[in-house]
């Protein structure tokens, strides 16, 4: 079985955005990722976050795409009502770090189901 590779925010919209100060790095480690044909994985809630910030960029198609690749593969990673819930009480108890956002906690909840 391949190793599963978690797709985060910040690296997904470095890869796109080639302005962005670490989009070499991105490209360069999804292209390493893609070449050991790992499984890549998310969340609904990280691709949610990439298409708010990618809404007045030429790359919010490829957000789409990215969500019809997975959703086809079985990697995207959505909720269930318990991992809302443990997400929402890992937020409010700074549990994981009081630095981490919801949606990290969330990611978190869904991944250790994996």
């Amino acid at each position: 079985m391949n190793a599963s590779v978690f797709l985060d925010t910040v690296g997904l919209l470095a890869l796109w955005n080639r302005r962005d100060q670490w989009h070499e790095a991105a490209k360069s480690a999804f292209t390493k990722l893609t070449e050991s044909r790992c499984n890549l994985v998310t969340t609904s809630f990280v691709l949610l976050e990439c298409g708010n910030a990618a809404a007045k960029h030429p790359f919010r198609n490829t957000v789409f795409a990215l969500r019809q690749q997975l959703a086809v593969s079985g990697n995207l990673l959505d909720p269930t009502y318990e991992e809302l819930h443990q997400a929402w009480t890992a937020y409010a108890s700074g549990e994981a770090d009081r630095q981490v956002s919801w949606i990290t906690c969330h990611s978190l909840s869904c991944v250790a189901r994996r």
